[in-house]
């Protein structure tokens, strides 16, 4: 499928309805496909410059300053760059919905994120200390997370219900896409980390243009933004499961299913080592199989991003996909306990990657079916985000104790395959979508 294919047709002018500015509307005319290209992009651009340095640069910078503290110095810098994370996207999408820029509410933020996180990757480059690294890629979660929640936010501000499956999906290929140029990036410089980071720069910078010119953002006046109040701006970010239980549910099943998902990547390494003994019975280096596992995982992911988000539109329905897309998740962690070969592995890889692809697309169309208001999307969609961020910090702390003390990788893969079916059978709480 190509751009070209999104369906109906593209008119251009806004709609307004019963008095609601063009800004706060629910969007009902269908996106152009080089505003979904400028999208796509845009999270490809962030997703290579967060990933290269995240999946090698930082490991190799960190030996650079200390060989025999590298992992205790590269916990520390990627711990903080997680917890800035976590405030950074819900602080920054609320920026945004209050922006009243003439370029329109999300626009400055995705250029103000991408300047700010090339300008901290090119300093990492130079970073003298560990200190002065820890700090600088503090900066690059800051802009990219800016990034993030300001081209997340734009997606419900200007993408009709019905369409918004497909786009979610393409936006979902291009964070998959970004993953792997971050790593190819990695693997190019040949160990010479600052040359990664200048690549990373330079891609993150080149992923905003097309946006920045071709993103139809839409101007809050004024007069439509409440006054600031700072105590109830704080307590914004608390979305009461009473009053929107629909959002509740839906934050729960992300949580639930994502945390399954780094359960079964977490230790993949080690799995492929210690269970599988990969060297052993295949010849090949355990890293060299996660490499193998991860673009047969990605490719999955790419795909049925793209395919599941336009079936979801199709069809009009979103939780029967993401109920069957969760129970593919988990399914996947089913085989990887009980056939701890390589063929296992390769299997498990693919389908998770069908699985979480599907799910990427489809989950994120539902959830922007149940945001509480047009004013605060990027602030709740931020709230949202903490749901995918959570689990890197909480998958560690459950598995483990699986691992070391519960029967190794069998009960841990089982585990994450009964917390992944929760958030399927939560889906079911939600009612105001299909």
């Amino acid at each position: 499928m190509s751009l070209s294919d999104l369906p109906g047709p593209v008119p251009d002018p806004a709609v307004v309805r019963g008095g609601t500015t063009t800004a706060l509307a629910e969007p009902v005319a269908r996106v152009r496909p080089i505003w979904v290209t400028g999208v796509v992009l845009v999270n490809l651009g962030i997703n290579a410059a967060f990933f290269g340095p995240l999946q090698v640069l930082l490991g190799l910078q960190a030996a650079h300053f200390d060989e025999g503290q590298k992992e205790a110095i590269l916990a520390l810098v990627t711990g903080c760059g997680a917890a800035v994370s976590m405030v950074a996207n819900p602080l920054f999408g609320a920026f945004s919905d209050r922006t009243t820029s003439r370029f329109g509410r999300r626009v400055p933020w995705v250029l103000m994120g991408a300047v700010l996180g090339a300008v901290a990757l090119v300093a990492l480059a130079g970073a003298p200390n560990v200190a002065a690294m820890t700090l600088l890629w503090c900066l690059v979660q800051a802009g990219a997370n800016a990034m993030y929640a300001a081209i997340t936010a734009a997606i419900p501000d200007r993408v009709p219900v019905l369409q918004r499956g497909t786009v979610g999906g393409l936006a979902a290929m291009g964070q998959t896409v970004g993953i792997l140029i971050g790593a190819v990036i990695a693997a190019v410089v040949v160990g010479n980390f600052a040359a990664g980071y200048w690549l990373c720069a330079a891609a993150l910078l080149a992923g905003v243009v097309l946006y920045l010119f071709k993103n139809d953002d839409q101007q809050l006046p004024p007069t439509e933004r409440p006054p600031f109040n700072l105590a109830d701006f704080l307590k914004g970010f608390w979305v009461s499961p009473k009053r929107y239980p629909d959002f509740a549910w839906a934050w729960l099943t992300r949580l639930l299913v994502s945390t399954g998902n780094h359960m079964v990547t977490l230790y993949l390494l080690f799995f492929l080592s210690d269970a599988v003994r990969l060297k052993e019975t295949e010849g090949i280096e355990p890293s060299f199989g996660v490499l193998i596992l991860t673009g047969l995982y990605a490719v999955s992911v790419i795909i049925t991003s793209v395919l599941g988000g336009r079936l979801s539109d199709r069809m009009g329905k979103r939780k029967p996909l993401v109920i069957a897309s969760s129970v593919i998740i988990a399914l996947a962690s089913l085989i990887l306990a009980f056939a701890p070969t390589w063929i296992g592995g390769l299997a498990g890889a693919v389908v998770l990657g069908i699985g979480f692809g599907a799910y990427l697309a489809v989950d994120f169309a539902l959830i922007t079916q149940v945001l509480p208001t047009g004013m605060d999307r990027g602030r709740d969609l931020g709230v949202i985000n903490i749901a995918n961020s959570l689990p890197q910090v909480i998958a560690p702390l459950i598995a483990s104790p699986f691992v070391l003390f519960w029967g190794g990788y069998v009960s841990l893969y089982v585990a994450a395959a009964v917390i992944g079916l929760l958030g399927a059978v939560f889906v079911v709480k939600i009612k105001s979508v299909a």
